[in-house]
């Protein structure tokens, strides 16, 4: 049988001593936004439902939003998940369409990725608070 790899190559799992390149980085958050998402789909649905449901509904989750530290908090950090999970989401499609595929792409992308998401992470923080 035929192996493609040496077995006698070492083995580091102690994942705290690798340096992960930016690229790397920022395709590791989009999943994590992605979980983030769909967990707070959970909030999103309730907020929309509670909203929806009659007029005290409605004031009770204009209020919420408005006065409670937790709920902006929270609906901050969902924008801020959505902002990163589509700005890299928009990366990946251009990968998919072979641009910026090169190794400099690929950190140059990452840098944008990380800016563009910073900068609609700040504004959605203003539009909350």
């Amino acid at each position: 049988m035929y192996r493609a790899v040496n077995s006698k190559r070492p083995v580091n799992l102690d994942l705290s001593t690798i340096q992960f390149p930016l690229p790397a980085l920022t395709s590791i958050a989009h999943r994590i936004t992605g979980v983030i998402l769909f967990i707070g789909l959970i909030f999103a649905f309730w907020a929309l439902d509670k909203s929806l449901s009659s007029p005290a509904g409605f004031e009770a989750v204009r209020d919420a939003l408005a006065t409670n530290f937790l709920v902006k908090l929270i609906a901050w950090g969902l924008l801020s998940a959505l902002a990163f999970h589509f700005v890299a989401g928009i990366k990946h499609l251009l990968m998919d369409i072979d641009i910026g595929v090169t190794l400099e792409g690929g950190v140059k992308k990452a840098q944008i990725t990380v800016v563009v998401s910073a900068v609609l992470i700040i504004l959605a923080g203003v539009w909350v608070w």
